[in-house]
């Protein structure tokens, strides 16, 4: 049954972690290659205030992203219990009820979006020099914010049923997309930073509509029919309570980010550009553990539907123990690459020592937020998406807050403002742990 139509409830569980988690890390690379090349792009081709406004929108879009990923993982671990019991109408309502929850988010996000964009960006604290630039950029986006909404839900249910590659597929050619219209409306037809945003608007309705295509094509029992496409009161409830506190999580720790990117741009155009600029080379430096956090969440909520329970908790300890490797080599790189890598971007010398300073901050951490998504992954997969909620919102917002609240009025520094992201890595890391062996979430599984 190994690998048999997506199902991960026998088989060799290192293997399946890896060749299920190796297309999501490919299509995260492709993903994370969206604003980062806008930055390259916008700081070589218009400037280094332009690349501060690319940068300042990315914690906002972050945000946005991170909480419909939220969303679509609790249609996704429910479509996976589902699968794994090889339950055909509970696929079947899972699927359609997601879609009309995509939809009906895509309204609502577009218009707060295009309305709130200036306030959001002067609540942050853009600088007043590129506030005009950010606009343009944020709004735009959000105009095309239906295609990233769809993309993530659509990709959500594929990979409940164990198909990780068309996910990826989708996102190499809508990637592509976004690097040749960048270089056309930027190089060629001299756009600025519109024709950016424009690129970027395209290439995710392009994945939109690639996702929707397979979905109505498959023959498989997670078909979609357009027809079909509403709320089952049921499902949407169920969908809810696992995706809700997962969306809501994401959403309040991005927002915490937007607090800390605010404290970053009191120290100018040249902070905003480098912090942003490193900002894109840690986004690669941790997709290898969102890729294992991601699997490990299918792998366990096949396996819950499957009542393989003991397999669950043996997948939770390899998929760990291949994360930490794999991130641990990633840091040592990163420590003695990054200085080159930040020349992509700008050659200015302030803008290279503020994305350095970062690094030397935040990369010691990486370890311990391994450690947390993993355990998140895991408790996410079994529906216990409250507990990661609950830590995550404790240790990622609140306590990052309050340390760069007290820390910076102290010493005006921003390495300050920097360490608040490991600091809040390891506090959750230690919380998580604890939880994980102390308490029986083996029990709420069996009994749910």
């Amino acid at each position: 049954m190994e690998g048999k139509n997506g199902l991960m409830t026998h088989g060799n569980i290192a293997k399946q972690l890896i060749v299920f988690a190796i297309p999501l890390l490919v299509g995260n690379l492709f993903q994370q290659l969206y604003n980062t090349v806008d930055s390259i792009v916008v700081g070589n081709f218009i400037g280094d205030q332009a690349l501060a406004a690319v940068n300042s929108s990315g914690p906002i879009i972050d945000m946005l992203v991170s909480f419909f990923m939220g969303l679509s993982l609790g249609a996704g671990v429910l479509i996976s219990n589902y699968f794994g019991a090889q339950d055909c109408q509970g696929v079947k309502e899972g699927v359609h009820t997601a879609m009309a929850l995509a939809l009906v988010s895509s309204l609502i996000t577009t218009i707060v979006g295009v309305i709130f964009t200036p306030i959001i960006l002067k609540w942050v604290r853009v600088d007043s020099s590129v506030i005009g630039q950010s606009i343009i950029y944020l709004r735009i986006y959000f105009l095309g914010v239906i295609g990233l909404i769809i993309y993530n839900m659509i990709s959500g249910i594929l990979r409940a049923v164990g198909d990780s590659k068309y996910p990826l597929y989708f996102l190499v050619v809508s990637s592509i997309v976004n690097i040749i219209l960048d270089l056309v409306f930027v190089v060629i037809f001299k756009m600025g930073i519109a024709g950016v945003a424009i690129a970027t608007t395209i290439a995710q309705i392009t994945s939109a509509l690639l996702s929707i295509y397979i979905l109505v094509r498959s023959k498989e029992m997670y078909k979609l029919e357009l027809q079909q496409i509403h709320f089952y009161p049921d499902i949407l409830k169920k969908t809810a309570k696992i995706g809700m506190p997962s969306a809501m999580q994401n959403a309040v720790v991005s927002f915490s980010n937007i607090i800390m990117q605010s404290n970053i741009n009191v120290f100018g155009a040249y902070a905003m550009a480098g912090t942003g600029s490193y900002t894109k080379i840690d986004g690669f430096a941790i997709l290898p553990v969102l890729s294992f956090a991601m699997a490990l969440t299918t792998f366990v909520g096949q396996n819950k539907g499957a009542q393989e329970y003991e397999r669950i908790k043996k997948g939770a300890r390899i998929g760990t123990l291949i994360s930490c490797g794999i991130i641990l080599t990633l840091t040592i790189i990163i420590v003695f690459t990054t200085p080159y890598l930040l020349r992509i971007f700008s050659s200015n010398s302030q803008v290279i020592e503020y994305g350095r300073t970062m690094m030397l901050c935040i990369a010691p951490g990486y370890l311990f937020l391994t450690l947390s998504q993993c355990i998140c992954g895991v408790l996410r997969g079994v529906g216990r998406t409250n507990i990661p909620m609950f830590v995550l919102i404790g240790c990622w917002c609140i306590f990052r807050v309050t340390w760069v609240t007290v820390t910076t009025n102290i010493f005006h520094n921003i390495v300050f403002v920097n360490l608040g992201w490991p600091v809040s890595w390891i506090f959750s890391s230690l919380v998580l742990g604890i939880y994980y062996y102390k308490a029986n979430w083996l029990y709420f599984f069996v009994k749910n």
